[in-house]
């Protein structure tokens, strides 16, 4: 695809010069056109290019502060323009971009090759890092993509992670309230963690939430669990199954601190009225309905006898 990687070189040079010059937005798409007729004049359409950037221009608040968690030494206005050109393209492609058409380690990949073409000595190792930090996040996002079929061979080989996660609620007045936090991939989802070796499951889960919302919860009931297959370019098959314990827990309605978890940005509390607004993965969509189910009941229940 050498086509392709001279177009996403010409992009990041338009980038470059927009970024450096600090040109207004609607100055970018005529950058791109002259650099086209000067370094591809042979390029008929260049709509690959203008997408690409329009893409990365739209979505580039939420590129830098994805880029910021990824690499939390390095303020944006720290990186290099290159290199921090080159990262907004390969994690609009990563996390924006076609994944039939432009295959994550082919973004990946491309933009290390960018980043040693035009960047520092150290640009291909530093973008190939904050890139491979994104990836490992991925099992969400993805994880849609991936159909579990237990017949596979390679499933069976996946290495398997247990993990411990639950629906924290607390009551404030006359509302119940859900905790949820967000990734940096823009969905709200359940509080959850791994557990560590022999660790009892339902103490691991109170304590990852203790890590993960500053927050003690009282384990209610069991809800299920999940089980979704993550990219951990660290095993030998690639990925991995992680397997997830849910519980309902009880917690008072306090502040909320997010810890360090990466690939987080945000904790809330949300009235269950206002859940239905929310940007949910759907594998964890049953577990929550089954949560907010229980405590609907439970506050019918509560009001009757109170009335009784």
């Amino acid at each position: 695809m050498a086509h392709r990687h001279l177009l996403r070189s010409i992009v990041m040079q338009s980038l470059f010069e927009w970024d450096f010059m600090n040109y207004p937005v609607i100055d970018v798409e005529s950058i791109v056109r002259r650099n086209v007729a000067e370094f591809a004049p042979s390029v008929a359409n260049v709509s690959f290019l203008l997408d690409l950037v329009r893409g990365v221009i739209g979505k580039k608040d939420k590129l830098d502060a994805i880029i910021e968690k990824a690499a939390p030494d390095w303020p944006i206005d720290k990186i290099s323009i290159v290199d921090r050109n080159v990262l907004r393209i390969g994690l609009y492609e990563l996390l924006f971009g076609d994944k039939n058409e432009v295959p994550p380690k082919v973004a990946i990949n491309e933009a290390i090759e960018i980043a040693k073409s035009f960047g520092g000595e150290s640009s291909g190792r530093f973008v190939n890092g904050v890139l491979g930090a994104v990836y490992k996040e991925l099992g969400e996002p993805g994880k849609n993509d991936t159909r579990k079929d237990k017949k596979n061979a390679l499933y069976e080989q996946m290495p398997v992670e247990k993990l411990g996660g639950a629906i924290v609620y607390a009551r404030n007045g006359e509302d119940v309230y859900l905790a949820f936090v967000h990734d940096i991939f823009g969905h709200w989802t359940l509080s959850k963690g791994k557990l560590e070796s022999g660790e009892d499951v339902k103490d691991g889960t109170k304590r990852e939430i203790k890590e993960e919302l500053g927050i003690d919860i009282e384990i209610k009931e069991e809800l299920g669990t999940n089980e979704y297959i993550a990219n951990d370019p660290g095993t030998a098959v690639g990925k991995k199954r992680k397997q997830v314990n849910y519980f309902l827990g009880e917690a008072r309605f306090q502040d909320l601190t997010l810890g360090s978890s990466g690939g987080l940005d945000d904790a809330k509390w949300f009235r269950l009225a206002d859940i239905v607004n929310l940007n949910i993965y759907d594998d964890i969509l049953p577990i929550v309905t089954k949560g907010i189910n229980i405590l609907l009941k439970n506050n019918v229940a509560q009001i009757t006898n109170a009335h009784k």
